[in-house]
């Protein structure tokens, strides 16, 4: 199994002195929050992004993707009645798809619960509809550059729209591209009513990117959720993509999380 981690765990580090610390501590893969190269993404240009990857090359990295997409700048969502607001979003994410792919990376995340949420007062149907061709029109950008768009389920806590892999999966059949598929996270997994494992096995096909992690917001190893099982039907389901690390309480340490999350998932995955 691959091994990454996500850059953002590194807060105020230079992108390079992250790219080592995570190699040194034996990653094989680093994932990117597009915000912590430039506080506003839209800046980025794709010269910038090749050389973002060879910086990950140079420290004995791959950029396995982005995750984080929708973050900075502010104003973006995807379900809103708001024609010109979802356009906006969709060309930013594919600009997003074109840094990824210039990167060497092969998958966009898709969480971003608060730029995704059905507003008050607007119909479920209505925003699921503009969601799925926003998407479409994102992943007819990543598609044909290699880079998948893996759509997240969250949790009921932090969004209102794809709160449980079931629906998720269902939005994916409705955006109908090769380029949408799933992500999974073991926060976010540990709210739903079925077993991890038994979700990996039925979403196996579906299946282009993990995040290993805990409810408690740390690292894999961090809390109470046990791994092995998850490892095990991860090998099961033949996943051959990424685990990637990522932690939303970057406590005690960077250094600590990625040595830690590591030894943790190495002794589960064999």
């Amino acid at each position: 199994m691959k091994f990454g981690i996500c850059n953002e765990t590194w807060q105020g580090w230079e992108f390079p002195a992250t790219c080592d610390a995570i190699a040194a501590a034996g990653y094989q893969g680093v994932e990117i929050a597009p915000f912590t190269l430039n506080e506003d993404p839209r800046l980025i240009t794709e010269a910038a992004a090749i050389e973002v990857g060879k910086t990950a090359r140079a420290a004995g990295l791959e950029v396995i993707g982005l995750h984080w997409l929708l973050v900075k700048p502010a104003g973006l969502h995807l379900t809103t009645a708001d024609a010109a607001v979802r356009r906006e979003t969709v060309a930013f994410a594919q600009h997003l798809a074109r840094l990824c792919a210039a990167m060497g990376g092969t998958v966009m995340v898709w969480g971003s619960p608060k730029q995704r949420g059905i507003s008050d007062g607007e119909r479920y149907e209505d925003g699921f509809a503009r969601a799925a061709e926003g998407v479409r029109q994102v992943c007819e950008v990543a598609g044909p550059l290699g880079v998948t768009v893996a759509m997240e389920p969250l949790t009921l806590a932090e969004t209102n729209f794809l709160t449980s892999v079931e629906e998720t999966a269902r939005f994916i059949r409705a955006v109908g591209h090769p380029a949408c598929r799933l992500h999974l996270d073991v926060k976010a997994m540990s709210g739903e009513s079925k077993p991890i494992p038994q979700i990996i096995a039925e979403n196996a096909g579906a299946l282009a990117h993990f995040h290993a992690n805990d409810p408690n917001l740390r690292g894999p190893g961090f809390g109470e959720v046990d791994f092995v099982p998850i490892a095990k039907a991860l090998r099961e389901a033949k996943y051959e993509g990424y685990v990637s690390v990522e932690v939303f309480d970057y406590s005690p340490d960077p250094q600590t999380i990625a040595r830690k999350s590591i030894e943790y998932l190495r002794t589960v995955f064999g």
